[in-house]
């Protein structure tokens, strides 16, 4: 009872958190907004003012929320799948072939759902390369899933690189910014967030399931979960979530590592509690760093990876300080 207590204490303060980071990118910018004209605007009010709110800041303000929910999302899931704290989309290479795809997409110059499409593409390709390299003669090891992870990770990155070389003058710029994270040209982030919200709701009856495999994959089989099926569907499922953050916001690192890591000490281990709790962390997270990155030297803008990294880099070392193990 009391720990239910706590979980709703806990949430409360999450969802506040989250709606005063969005009501902070919708009233900060080279244009002070009152919170007054946010609410006219949102109600429907004309004006340079309302458009400014509804057609370039809220889009973004959304954009960035549910990218980093979905990113803290799947990062959860690989993490309690693989039980291993060092997992997430960017390290495994699941961020990295999300990228290739959307950028081969972005240089042929195909349509924006092709993309879309092409991104899911390369997240799934990247996974099974590495799921299929780390299993190798049937001595699957997470030390070996991580290291095939990195090397994929790497090559995917040579890739992205290659691209950037061969790209025509004019794409370069914007490519090479997108691929640090950038929110500004997200305006259509809505069918991200029902992907967001069916994932999460989605995830929730197999949420037992997890809790047991988390304790080991002999206990799970023992209690007749199916461990096989429950994996590959998850690993579709962070792959998808992966790649349509990638498409929105471009490569954000970090994000799918860290948050999972910190809800997990504040609320504990159970994935009921965990994956609603880190979606909604992740994308308050993502949200501040975006806002912060269009303020904090504006007119200039900072790629928002650039500030999630420098973010995420103190804290894990902090967490690993605690938990040298």
């Amino acid at each position: 009872m009391r720990s239910g207590r706590r979980h709703r204490l806990v949430f409360a303060v999450g969802l506040l958190s989250a709606v005063l980071a969005l009501v902070w990118a919708l009233v900060a910018g080279d244009m002070p907004i009152s919170l007054g004209e946010v609410f006219a605007a949102l109600g429907g009010g004309e004006g340079m003012t309302a458009a400014i709110i509804r057609e370039l800041r809220l889009p973004r303000a959304v954009a960035a929320f549910v990218s980093g929910g979905l990113l803290a999302t799947a990062g959860a899931l690989m993490q309690v799948l693989l039980r291993n704290p060092l997992a997430d989309p960017y390290i495994l290479g699941i961020s990295g072939g999300a990228a290739v795809g959307a950028l081969l997409g972005m240089t042929l110059g195909v349509a924006a759902l092709a993309v879309d499409a092409l991104a899911f593409g390369g997240a799934l390709t990247a996974m099974l390369l590495v799921f299929g390299l780390a299993h190798g003669d049937g001595s699957w090891t997470q030390t070996r899933l991580l290291l095939t992870g990195v090397i994929v990770a790497a090559g995917c990155g040579a890739a992205v690189s290659l691209m950037l070389a061969l790209a025509p003058d004019t794409r370069v710029m914007s490519m090479l910014f997108w691929m640090m994270g950038d929110a500004s040209a997200a305006a259509r982030p809505w069918p991200a967030a029902l992907v967001l919200v069916v994932a999460v709701a989605a995830v929730q009856p197999f949420a037992r399931d997890l809790n047991v495999l988390a304790r080991g994959e002999l206990s799970a089989r023992a209690l007749g979960v199916q461990v096989q099926r429950l994996r590959m569907a998850l690993y579709v499922l962070a792959s998808l979530l992966t790649a349509t953050a990638v498409t929105l916001v471009g490569s954000v690192g970090f994000v799918g590592l860290i948050i999972p890591h910190l809800v997990r000490l504040v609320l504990g281990n159970d994935q009921r509690v965990l994956i609603p709790a880190a979606a909604l962390a992740g994308g308050t997270l993502l949200t501040l760093a975006d806002t912060a990155a269009r303020t904090v030297i504006a007119p200039q803008q900072l790629p928002v990876g650039v500030l999630t990294a420098l973010i995420g880099v103190p804290v894990f070392l902090f967490l690993l300080a605690r938990h040298p193990r």
